[in-house]
């Protein structure tokens, strides 16, 4: 449990740093405020789809774990 548990605060903090750059990006540049938001939930989207395979290939290598130690 331990990888997933790492993998899933990775995607968390990429998604707080996108959100982060995303929203004073917008704050300083109201008149683009809406293809920014947009650019922005690209990124936390892709920042999604990316941190889906090591999530997975994590949580496999904690079931062999477990499956191992028992």
């Amino acid at each position: 449990m331990k990888k997933t548990t790492i993998e899933i605060f990775h995607i968390l903090a990429g998604l707080g740093v996108a959100v982060a750059i995303t929203w004073a990006a917008a704050w300083s540049y109201p008149l683009g405020r809406d293809v920014i938001w947009a650019c922005g939930a690209a990124a936390m989207v892709a920042t999604l789809l990316m941190g889906a395979g090591p999530l997975r290939r994590a949580r496999r290598l904690d079931q062999a774990t477990r499956r191992t130690e028992a």
